[in-house]
């Protein structure tokens, strides 16, 4: 029998940190193993217990990576039912308050066996190398696959002097992707464009929410009424996720919204803003908690509003169709997958979004068609992400004798290597000097991973 190419999927968060790089790569992994061609492997972040304290919920920590490990599986396997075969392997991380991101620490590369190291899945590229120091991703790999999730360039322009940082980091981004990935794919068009990069949507969501988006479908069949509030926001409870947006948009039209019930769901660092900003307006708007979008507490929501434009495409918005609802959202590319769903309605101004909330607020939602629904989940998004990553099991491919070159002649293909190569080159160099490394923004002392970790980790500490 042929060898299974073998897949390795690295990102920079873990569960039960309940984010989209913590999920997303998780449910790719599943459903690549599930489909039986290749061998997977998921990598993820170790966190200090320190750290592990700062970044997961209600105070979790584990004491070794085995016993996270088995959070991770227990947690999959409830969404969805009976595991595939795949390794779950950790690579030493730091949390970085200020960025709010988990970066590696030391080569994230050794993680992973040179008999092993065929494919590579960099969720999040950009910020799996920015501080990269050791072996050369595509020296190491013989295909490297790069998944951009965040819209760095929009959070980083609502900084103080973001322009001039934004314009810092788009170079950035875009160098380091060129000299460590083979192809990149932006989830959308609301991402930087880079270097061989193809715009496709490669996520799923929760096959939960699917589920209940049937039950729904069934009641309206039987004209019983699925759907028995009105709208709700669910998100990270920071004024840069939507919530700017939508508050700005309710306080200018509360008198057209008049009758507008709403909740928010969320909890981060600006929850006590946000909740005082919505007990201003003259609306019924009420501030809740965060909870996962999976809570039967949702389940009767009829319409869910987003505004946010800083997604790259939004879980919460590919959930809350699933389910069934009507979904209000700005005409922006993070929308621009959506926009086949018939129950997503989309605003180009103010007084569209107010028309479309009251529309939507006294009509029912359009059940969703087998086909739209399949669009929504894991598999579908497995089937997208294996064709525009090009990763179906190759045939060997018969070597050609070179042609005859007249003397001293240089392909342009061979010159642009030579150039990227010594790219690299001096990437590596730059990265590997601590003064650099955090006048860049890079953790101090992340160059090699500490010794606890290591012992952690079983992984050998370099001298």
């Amino acid at each position: 029998m042929a060898r299974k190419q073998h897949i390795t999927i690295f990102t920079t968060a873990s569960l039960p940190w309940m984010t989209g790089t913590a999920v997303n790569p998780l449910f790719r992994a599943a459903y690549l193993a599930k489909a039986g061609d290749w061998e997977v492997m998921l990598v993820v972040p170790w966190l200090s217990k320190g750290d592990q304290l700062l970044v997961y919920p209600n105070k979790m920590k584990f004491s070794v990576p085995g016993e996270q490990e088995g959070y991770v599986r227990r947690w999959l396997e409830e969404r969805i039912g009976l595991l595939p075969k795949f390794e779950i392997k950790f690579y030493p991380g730091k949390f970085s308050t200020e960025k709010r991101s988990i970066l590696p620490a030391g080569d994230i590369t050794q993680t992973v066996s040179d008999d092993k190291a065929d494919i590579a899945v960099l969720e999040e590229p950009e910020h799996l190398t920015w501080y990269h120091h050791g072996r050369r991703w595509k020296n190491k790999f013989r295909k490297v696959i790069g998944v951009v999730h965040t819209n760095y360039l929009e959070y980083v322009k609502r900084e103080k002097n973001g322009y001039i940082h934004a314009f810092l980091l788009k170079h950035i981004n875009s160098w380091v992707t060129d000299i460590y990935c083979h192809k990149v794919i932006r989830l959308s068009a609301a991402t930087q464009e880079v270097p061989r990069s193809i715009v496709c949507n490669v996520h799923g969501v929760n096959p939960k929410f699917i589920e209940i988006g049937k039950l729904k479908h069934q009641q309206i069949s039987q004209r019983e009424q699925a759907f028995f509030k009105g709208a709700y926001y669910i998100g990270k409870m920071v004024w840069s996720k939507g919530y700017t947006e939508l508050l700005q948009l309710l306080q200018k039209h509360q008198k057209e919204l008049s009758g507008l019930k709403m909740e928010l769901y969320g909890s981060g660092e600006d929850s006590d803003e946000v909740k005082a900003s919505a007990e201003k307006l003259n609306l019924d708007v009420r501030v809740y908690p965060g909870r996962d979008h999976g809570d039967s507490i949702f389940h009767d929501y009829k319409v869910f509003i987003n505004p946010s434009t800083t997604d790259v495409v939004c879980t919460t918005t590919a959930e809350a169709l699933a389910m069934g609802k009507i979904v209000i959202c700005a005409n922006h590319p993070s929308n621009e997958f959506f926009k086949r769903f018939p129950n997503c309605h989309m605003y180009n101004t103010e007084k569209e979004f107010v028309r479309l909330t009251m529309k939507a607020l006294a009509e029912e939602p359009i059940p969703l068609s087998e086909e739209l629904r399949h669009e929504l989940s894991w598999e579908a998004a497995t089937e997208r992400f294996v064709r525009v990553a090009d990763i179906a099991p190759i045939m060997s491919i018969k070597q050609h004798s070179p042609s005859p070159q007249y003397f001293m002649y240089i392909s342009p293909d061979e010159l642009k290597k030579n150039m990227e190569e010594a790219s690299a080159f001096f990437h590596n160099a730059i990265s590997g000097f601590e003064t650099a490394r955090c006048v860049f923004g890079a953790i101090p002392n992340t160059l090699q991973p500490d010794e606890q970790q290591c012992k952690e980790l079983g992984w050998r500490l370099q001298e």
